[in-house]
């Protein structure tokens, strides 16, 4: 695999050509004509769907309206109950309501169906689409019901990928998706676009799995195409069948790009074909002379299996790199989980190593990622005739949608599974965010599934428990079955694998799914249950802030599963209050007491009262403010909270990983970066401030008091440096805050104090 360190030309969709003083003259002996670098740009596919779908006038600034949107039973209630405080009336284009996170969790009694009950009858009021549980998860209904050539879709979450039918799709959190239904546009600059060039065709083994964890490995860390879109162009697409080419772009969220997109061909046009839609499909090239902002280039043939250890799908090795460094490769990963863990519990991975093998304790195969048709066949033809065995191994496989479903069961597969002693299952997310199949403790997953970050499995540190999860393709993780547990490469074994054609049924959707076809019905009333809340008021930015700083994490990167945990939490998703209490419960278990403490003070300032006498320990804090801002005081001031991670908002879209912050009273978060610009903007609408300090520079420290005085003309002047204070010792010392340029829009959101305050006026 190759990176380049700066732009590349490509030619004709085949020849490369690296930005370099010489690159003109090889351009013009290529082409026979100039090449202006400007011009280059805009022969990406990716610009061309962006152009078709930009209001803004200006390709510099994109003011985007996507075709359609799509959110699970964990968002989509959140998503409306904004959207419906803000003044929503209709649903303005097709939105997908589908029930796959909440589905099996059965925590707080009717709580989950409540959820899909709001979502049944909002499709009937609003005019959208209901898809019940077990039906599919999330991105296999959009591929299979949604996805359009030259189309884009929006989605409440992170794995929003459908690149590979030419959907440029995009995952954030639900406040872009409001905006959408409120009829505005999702703002951003023109993104950079990344090349992805492929050659070579896979070998026997390897796997969708191994060809992403290959290039997460290569690229998260560098931050190579963080924001930026990856447009998988060259020979090598046509080499791959469109579910292989499905299991790779899903996987690209984890490298933190924006969005994707690929070349399609004629086996993308029959995928449309056997959904029974071949009139979705359009074929996307890039144009004679296309200029990428970077280039990756790689050989399909090299690829080996690949599993990424925990805490990261980043954290990549050959499985036969594994195997030769077994015990140093465990005891980092160990290391890693002291780290991750605060040292509050011990993971022991080297004795999983049982005669000079690593021994498995769970495999599952499952969700968008995994649970595709032919991922599951190949599984099928691996384990063909063998045993898991009784002991603790233990193999669950969840098709991806109910169509794929039947089609296993049809050609057999689902029979030779559970012959082995595997468990099939109905379309759920469940584990890939630890609702589902949660290990033992100290036990070893095998998935292939999305993410291993730490307690993402549904381990709770907090109770003493851990667990983890590598990540490996389908084929390696039916051979490591097939052995019984002790970890496998598909390439070890020797298999015919049958390749069966895939047969879809509509019929299953037809007499399920609810289509209101656009049309809404206002007489409808919509079900409410008594754990779906509405939000908390909001209090509009402040003149003068003080913050007390709540949590400091110094972890490399910090995940949204460890803001707000993932797993049986979600079950209070549609309470804002309720979800609140669990805010870094696995990461700081003393954040929530911390941060409802300080935020007594915003209360009593918006009840009138005195907030020194709320919080005690105020007085001091407001003498030494006092002794260079006299004037600050009552009503012009205001408190809260903020925390300080270094690389924060890895992993999920999802808004609460803010929103719980925010109605804890937090104003805004600290970091020397944001992990993902999805993260950022949860916290711009929610009204939080995404602060920045040069990393390595800490002027403060947990329990710390911040004081910025004139916030709010800061961000009303569109300052991006300005002075905040360290309250300490009846002094102050300052220190600068760095603000990335806000939109406009943006900045009206923070000084509203939300996105619902932006919306009422």
């Amino acid at each position: 695999m190759k990176l380049y360190n700066g732009g590349a030309y490509l030619v004709n969709g085949t020849d490369i050509v690296a930005d370099s003083p010489e690159a003109g003259a090889l351009l013009q002996q290529k082409t026979r004509h100039a090449v202006a670098k400007e011009d280059a740009k805009k022969q990406t596919i990716a610009y061309g769907i962006l152009e078709k779908h930009n209001t803004s006038g200006s390709m510099d600034r994109l003011q985007v309206r996507f075709d359609k949107l799509t959110s699970h039973d964990i968002t989509f209630v959140g998503i409306i109950q904004t959207a419906r405080a803000s003044g929503l009336e209709k649903f303005p284009m097709p939105y997908v309501l589908t029930n796959c996170h909440n589905s099996l969790c059965a925590v707080g009694g009717t709580i989950n169906e409540d959820d899909h009950m709001f979502g049944l009858t909002c499709a009937k009021k609003y005019g959208g689409i209901y898809v019940p549980p077990h039906q599919a998860v999330i991105h296999q209904f959009a591929r299979e019901m949604l996805a359009e050539g030259g189309a884009m879709i929006l989605g409440s979450d992170s794995h929003t990928r459908y690149g590979a039918l030419g959907t440029m799709a995009v995952g954030e959190g639900g406040p872009e998706l409001v905006k959408q239904l409120l009829n505005k546009t999702y703002d951003i600059d023109m993104p950079g676009v990344v090349g992805v060039y492929l050659t070579g065709t896979p070998m026997t083994g390897v796997g969708p799995q191994d060809v992403a964890l290959a290039i997460i490995g290569e690229v998260f860390d560098k931050g190579y195409v963080k924001n930026k879109v990856m447009e998988f162009v060259g020979p090598g697409v046509s080499n791959l069948s469109v579910d292989f080419r499905i299991g790779v772009d899903v996987m690209t969220t984890e490298t933190t790009c924006l969005s994707s997109i690929w070349r399609t061909d004629a086996k993308v046009a029959d995928f449309y074909a056997i959904h029974g839609r071949p009139t979705a499909y359009k074929e996307l090239n890039p144009g004679e002379t296309a200029y990428y902002d970077g280039m990756i280039e790689i050989d399909l043939s090299e690829i080996k299996p690949m599993i990424a250890m925990p805490f990261h799908p980043s954290n990549t090795y050959t499985i036969e790199e594994l195997n030769a460094n077994l015990m140093d490769i465990l005891e980092d990963c160990e290391k890693r989980a002291q780290v991750s863990f605060d040292g509050a519990v011990s993971l022991d991975l080297k004795s999983k190593v049982k005669n000079g093998r690593l021994y498995v304790d769970q495999g599952i195969i499952a969700g968008c990622a995994g649970g595709g048709f032919e991922n599951i066949c190949a599984a099928a033809d691996i384990l063909k005739g063998a045993s898991i065995g009784p002991d603790e191994f233990t193999l669950s496989v969840y098709p991806a949608s109910t169509p794929i479903y039947m089609e296993l069961v049809k050609n057999g597969a689902v029979a030779t599974l559970m012959e082995t002693g595997a468990i099939v299952k109905t379309a759920f997310c469940g584990p890939c965010f630890g609702a589902g199949d949660t290990p033992a403790n100290n036990a070893f997953s095998i998935r292939h599934s999305t993410r291993n970050f730490p307690n993402r499995e549904g381990s709770k540190v907090q109770k003493g428990q851990v667990a983890s999860v590598a990540l490996m393709d389908a084929r390696s993780i039916a051979a490591t079955a097939a052995n019984k547990g002790y970890l496998t490469a598909a390439t070890d074994i020797d298999v015919n694998f049958s390749n069966p054609k895939y047969f879809f049924d509509g019929r299953i959707y037809a007499n399920r799914v609810f289509d209101s076809k656009g049309v809404a019905d206002s007489t409808v009333e919509i079900q409410f249950g008594p754990n779906i809340k509405d939000w908390p008021a909001m209090s509009a930015l402040p003149e003068n802030l003080v913050l007390k700083v709540v949590s400091e994490i110094h972890d490399p990167v910090t995940t949204t599963d460890e803001l707000i945990p993932s797993g049986e939490t979600s079950s209070f998703r549609s309470n804002p209050l309720g979800l609140a209490e669990f805010a870094l419960s696995r990461k700081d278990p003393l954040y929530v007491g911390r941060a409802k403490e300080i935020q007594k003070a915003q209360k009593a300032v918006e009840d009138g009262t005195c907030p020194l006498e709320a919080v005690e320990e105020l007085k001091e804090v407001m003498a030494a403010i006092h002794t260079q801002f006299a004037e600050v005081g009552e009503g012009n001031v205001g408190f809260g909270s903020t925390i300080f991670a270094v690389k924060p908002g890895d992993g999920s879209a999802r808004e609460q990983a803010a929103s719980c912050q925010k109605v804890l009273g937090g104003w805004a978060n600290i970091a020397n970066e944001y992990a993902t610009k999805r993260y950022r903007s949860n916290l711009i609408n929610w009204g939080m401030l995404p602060f920045i300090i040069p990393e390595g520079e800490l002027p403060f420290k947990n329990l710390d008091y911040i004081f910025i005085p004139d916030i709010r003309k800061a961000v009303e002047n569109k300052e991006s440096d300005m002075t905040a204070y360290v309250v300490k010792e009846g002094a102050l010392k300052a220190f600068r805050l760095h603000v990335d340029p806000l939109t406009d829009d943006e900045r009206e959101i923070i000084l509203k104090g939300c996105l619902i305050n932006y919306y009422r006026g």
